[in-house]
Parts: C-alpha cells; structure tokens; sequence
C-alpha cells in the first residue's frame, strides 16, 4: 500500500432518497458547462535578440515511465536490506499497480487503436507504437517480478517458517484434512462450466483466477474445455497450520492448488488431462455523458454495471500452458497474442497482502506512531483547535503528525462545537468506517449547515462513495456531486463560527484525502488557518461548487481548470526574470507526477536561462534532464519508501514563495479537476517545507536519479554513506513526541 495509488481503502457511502423534509432534499449537480480557459505559454528565452529554440524530442514517453516507476516498486521487493515481509508486500503493490494500469491507461490507448484515434502521444508515439512498446516492457518486467518471488522472497519466507506450498507438499494427515475443508467449504461454491455446441464459452470477469481444464471422455474419447472459477470472496491461501509448527510458521496453500488437486469431485467419470490458471484484464476505463444524463448519480452506476463486462486488455496465464491450451483461449476471448503475460509460478501476487498478515513483527519495519504536533499537543488545561490556530497557522505532516489529533480533531470540535454554523468539505475518498463522515452526519444532526462535496467519479471508489452520499444525505447533510465534466479533487475544509457578534472563519487545505487509514501511510501535508483572506476564498469555492458562481479568479489561491497551470508558469517566468537580472533565482517541485507539457516547456525555459531546477516526483515524470542546451540545469529525483510520497509543494526560491495543495502536473488535474493551491506565508511554515526539500534533494538521500535518456539510476552509488529521507522525518517526529 505504500507506492502504488492504493484505492480499496478509500471508502464512501449514498442512497437517493430525498423522502425528508429537509431544506435540500436531493443532491445537486450543477449542470452549467465550464469551459478552462487556456493559460498563455512560457515566456521565452532571448539571448542575443534570438529566441532559443526547444527541440521537437524533448519529452519522455508517459506510459514507459509509469512501468520505470512500477519497477522501482518492484526494486524495493529485491532490496534484501528491507525486512522480508515488506519485500512481500512490495511484490505485492507491484501487482495492483500494474492491474490498474491496464484497466486504466492501456485500455484507453486501444480504444484510440481501434477507433481509430492516432492522436500521437507528446513523444511522437501513436497508440499502436506505445502498445507494442508496452507489451515488451511488461513481459521483461512481469517475468523479474515472478521470479523475485519465485527465486529470492519464497525461499526466505520458507527459511523464516513461512511456506507457500503445493498439494505434493502435504503428508497423508494434511491431505485429509484439506481434502474434507474442500468439501465441506470449497465444493458447494464451484460451479464447473462446460464448452460444447449446448455451453457457449462462459463470461470471464475481470481480475478472476481461472482454471482452464480439458477432461477426457473415457466412453467416446472426445476431448473437452472446460472452466472452473477460483472464488473471489475467500482468502487465495488456504493456511495450514502443522502440527508440529508454531502458528507463527503457517503454511499456505494456493486455493487453486487445493480444486486443481480435487477436479475429480467436479468432473466424475471423466479423466482429467490437463489445467493451467489463467486471469483476463478488462477495460474499467469509462466516461460518464454527463451532458446528456440529467442524474449524475444514475449515469454513474449505469456505468459501473457496463465495467464488468468490458472488453479483454490482457490475459495472464501461467508459463507451463500448452499451445493448444492457450490458443483456445485467445480465440474466444478475443485477446489480441501480443496482450499475453506469461508468469512463471503464481498468477496475481497481489494475494501476497494474505501472508504480510502473519504475525511476524520481526519481519516487518518497526511501528511507528505518528506524533501530535506541538501546536495540538496535551496541556493541563486543553485548548480548542480554534484558539490554536487563531494564535497562527499550523502546517501539518502526515503521516510524521497525527492526522487524527489534527485534521479529525479539527473537523470533530467543530461538530461538536454550538458556535459552529457551517462546515463545507470536500470528500475525495475517504475510509469505509469513516470518521469525518461521522463527525459531519453528528453536525447535521445537531442543527448545524454542512456541506459534503463528494466526488462520485474518484476510479475504483465510485461505489463506496454513492454509499456515502447516500448515508450523509439522509443524515441531513447538503450533498453535492460537483461540476459537470470537472472531477473534484481538492482536500479542503471550512468551519464558519460565531465569536461573540463576529463571525469568524477556520480552514484546512491539504494536499492528501480525509482518510484516516491512508494518512498513516501516505505523506502529505496540510495548511490549517484562520486567516480571513483564506477564508474568503473558499467560501467563494464553495459557492461555485454548489451554485452558479463562476469565479475564476481567486485572492490568495491558485485554483484549477482556470488558475494552476498559468500561476504555476507564471511563477517560473518570474524566477526567469530575477535569474536574469542577476538575482536570487530557483524552483523547486515536489509532485507525484510531471506530466503537462507547459509546465515541462516553462522548466525547460527556466533551465536555459540558467535557474536552478530540482524536481522530486514519485511517479511519471516526462521531462527530461541534463540535456546540454535544454535542461543541463534540472535535477529529477525519486524517492520511494516505507510511506507513499504523496505531497504536492512548489517552491519558488527567488520570491520565497511556498504553494501547497492538490494538483499534481498533469493534463487531468490541471484542465479537467478541481484543484487548490495555496500559499504558505507564515515564515515558521515556510521553513518547515523547506526542510522537507532539504532533506529529499539531499546529495547522500537514498533515491533514483533521472538520467537525460530516460534511465533511472540509483543513488548515492553503492558503498557510499546514505541517509534514508522518511527515517530521518521519523527520527525528527520521535525527538518531538519523546
């Protein structure tokens, strides 16, 4: 959970009801079309009356830089200085994350291939070409991602007492106990499914184990297919515990293993000649006509429903399948040779989360509690978040400070809080036993204005967060779905209060989601305030969110479709400007992604005239570094670790200008999103964001280092002294709580 963008934790709930004699008694969506407008390019760069030139291949392909990310995941399952379960769970992220890319972005380039969309990617690349491209970088990296299990994860778990093991492993005891929790709990769920002229080859749904089975009819001597489905709704491994082992040292059983070894109780009378698993990838990338449905929420889950049966992007099957094997099932699923991934041992190591819960602890990085910060921390006579922040501001660091004694306090005092008129928040994803939610259906209830913007279209947790809505809005809360044609993506709070005859408004603006869960192991960061300029701008957020404002431009905010992009450049040319004129000069970026080629030329620009750029991206970064006479003046880093470096920070060294907020680099979030930026001002925050930089840009931090011809290179080089960036964060945060 740590690297890759995690979502099954990311939980929501909705039900349209509108049956309560509420003021509001359905959710709105505001129907207006927003239309970005276009920010103007990077200024450019003159020397000697001429304009220097960028050249035409200056950007690296986005696809094969998302699969150079995946495999610095896969580098930290091969890294035998990290314990051997979160080697395990590694392998496992690996998995997910190349699921999802799939489903997501390879689905999207086939769509373009066979509609015939040859919109040519920024490198030049048709969707043909990427694919190919894809296909061979997948195979490369799928078959390392097997075999670090296979080769270096599976012998020292089993040298550790933990054991993953096949049918032929058991003595006659375990068979006979395995044999009997087959059936009594495994058989009366399978349902064997025949192909012949009477049984059309079954729907495979997407992400399911499979068993392709031929049997043999020993009457006739015909040969036959057919499948058996893995279950889904019960643990992959089937644990054994030994008698004569602790049950510290488990041993797992692959659920495929166990039917494979009893395919005789599905197909009696019949001769089993062979089987292999197999797993189908389908297309989960869908667009809601938002224009054309007059309930978002309906189109949504009409959409949902058409997910499951979306058409095939990959089929994975294990190494040892015979030709004729495979053949047969490329020609009726419909799956094009080259999207095959032969996986040498265990298909779909994402299973591996199963054996990461063994209660190992000397096997797994040592807990970490996060600290309350020392704005928030206990005194003998408790202060209210609202007198803290309005003594000044408090810049909060997840997962380093408590996301639940700050950010949740904040949202729960003012709950609970009978000055308290009016909480508006923005809800993105958030967990399945939430509770912000919570604390805002208690608000709701005792009388209090709330406001839940809850974005139904966040991928993968569409489901979880209709259900939210569903359950605020019954609970009384406002509940709004957004912009048309605009996802809202922004993690930001407002709490109006009365202070005597005044009213006085509190603020968050984060760069991570109001999940709990997530906090604890995503790094983000977090701006509570009480300034007034602050708050005037989100109430006028706000009220383009859930009315018909449209207000583009924002006081102390950088808000997107309309503001990032153009503050962002707009930025960046002024570090041109002082560079120039013999100044202060520098940029500093810190994102998950870099992506949007205007930002990627304005960079470029700015390394031409010679401003010093340091770029810390965790994902996809299309820029290219130290290339002589484009960007010999930019650094590109990665760092990824035990917490998902998840925080968006832009530093602007000549202006001394710190943003913070929601918008990584990226066409979706800048022209397509709702984003905030927002400035720290405060000196005291804008050093402690500093430091973050510090630390990450530090020339003996552990990271990899983008080379100009797209290679990531680990560094420092091995033998040097190194200094891991999230432990010295923990070590600072222990000094504070201790």
């Amino acid at each position: 959970m740590s690297n890759g963008e995690v979502r099954g934790q990311d939980a929501g709930q909705h039900t349209a009801s509108g049956t309560g004699e509420r003021e509001w008694s359905a959710p709105i969506v505001n129907h207006l079309p927003v239309i970005p407008t276009a920010p103007p390019a990077a200024t450019p760069v003159v020397v000697d009356g001429s304009v220097i030139p960028l050249p035409e291949e200056r950007y690296l392909n986005r696809e094969l830089s998302w699969l150079d990310f995946n495999s610095r995941v896969l580098s930290l399952a091969e890294d035998p200085s990290l314990p051997l379960l979160e080697r395990a769970k590694f392998l496992a992220i690996f998995a997910s994350n190349l699921d999802e890319f799939y489903m997501v972005r390879v689905a999207g380039l086939k769509r373009r291939d066979e509609t015939g969309l040859s919109v040519r990617s920024a490198d030049g690349l048709s969707p043909r070409e990427q694919l190919a491209l894809i296909g061979r970088r997948t195979q490369e990296i799928a078959e390392k991602h097997a075999r670090t299990f296979l080769d270096k994860v599976l012998p020292q778990l089993a040298e550790e007492g933990i054991s993953i093991i096949g049918w032929a492993d058991l003595d006659a005891d375990e068979e006979e106990r395995l044999s009997a929790h087959f059936r009594e709990q495994v058989f009366p769920v399978l349902t064997p499914l025949a192909v012949d002229p009477a049984h059309p080859f079954p729907y495979i749904s997407g992400l399911s184990l499979n068993l392709a089975v031929t049997v043999k009819d020993s009457s006739t001597g015909g040969e036959h297919f057919a499948r058996v489905k893995v279950p889904d709704n019960v643990d992959r491994f089937v644990r054994v515990n030994r008698t004569d082992s602790p049950a510290t040292t488990p041993a797992f059983l692959p659920m495929e293993a166990l039917i494979a070894a009893h395919l005789n109780a599905l197909f009696p009378g019949m001769e089993i000649v062979e089987h292999h698993a197999f797993r189908i990838t389908r297309n989960a990338d869908f667009e809601v006509e938002e224009d054309r449905d007059e309930d978002l929420l309906q189109a949504l889950e009409r959409e949902l429903a058409r997910r499951r049966f979306g058409s095939p992007v990959r089929l994975e099957v294990a190494d040892d399948m015979t030709e004729h094997m495979l053949e047969l099932l490329l020609r009726e699923l419909d799956v094009d040779p080259g999207d095959v991934i032969q996986v040498p041992g265990l298909l779909d190591l994402s299973c591996l989360w199963q054996v990461y819960g063994v209660d190992r602890a000397n096997l797994k990085d040592a807990p970490f509690v996060p600290a309350t910060h020392p704005a928030f921390g206990e005194r003998e006579t408790p202060k209210s978040v609202f007198s803290t922040l309005r003594d000044g501001d408090v810049l909060v660091h997840h997962p380093y400070d408590s996301f639940s004694t700050s950010v949740q306090r904040f949202i729960e005092q003012a709950a609970a809080d009978p000055h308290v008129l009016a909480i508006k928040q923005t809800l993105y994803r958030t967990s399945g036993d939430s509770p912000i939610v919570n604390a805002l259906i208690d608000a709701a209830e005792a009388g209090k204005q709330v406001v839940a913007l809850v974005e139904i279209k966040a991928r993968f947790d569409e489901q979880a967060n209709i259900k939210w809505a569903r359950k605020l809005e019954q609970a009384g809360v406002h509940v709004v779905y957004g912009l048309v044609g605009l996802k809202t993506h922004c993690k930001t709070c407002l709490v109006v209060r009365r202070e005597g005859s005044a009213i006085r408004r509190y603020c968050h603006i984060g760069t991570g989601n109001y999940n709990p869960k997530t906090a604890r192991l995503y790094e983000d960061v977090g701006l509570l305030t009480a300034a007034p300029e602050i708050g005037a701008d989100l109430t006028d957020l706000f009220n383009s969110l859930t009315g018909y404002s449209r207000k583009a431009q924002y006081r102390n905010l950088l808000v997107a479709p309309y503001g990032v992009r153009d503050g962002i450049i707009k930025r960046i040319d002024a570090e041109v400007a002082r560079q120039l004129e013999g100044k202060s000069a520098g940029v500093r970026l810190k994102a998950n992604a870099l992506v949007d080629e205007q930002v990627i030329d304005a960079l470029y620009r700015a390394s031409q005239a010679g401003v010093q750029v340091q770029v810390v991206v965790r994902g996809i970064c299309a820029l290219k570094p130290g290339v002589p006479g484009l960007s010999e003046n930019i650094e590109v880093r990665s760092i990824l670790g035990r917490f998902l470096e998840h925080s968006r920070i832009l530093h602007f060294v000549g202006a001394e200008e710190f943003w913070i907020g929601s918008a990584d680099m990226m066409h979706r979030n800048l022209d397509r999103r709702v984003e905030v930026m927002a400035q720290v001002k405060d000196p005291r925050l804008s050093r402690q964001l500093g430091d973050i930089f510090d630390s990450a840009l530090d020339p003996t931090t552990r990271c990899w280092v983008l080379q100009s011809d797209g290679h990531w290179a680990a560094s420092p080089a091995r033998g040097e002294s190194v200094r891991e960036h999230q432990q010295e964060l923990m070590r600072g945060r222990r000094a504070i709580g201790s």
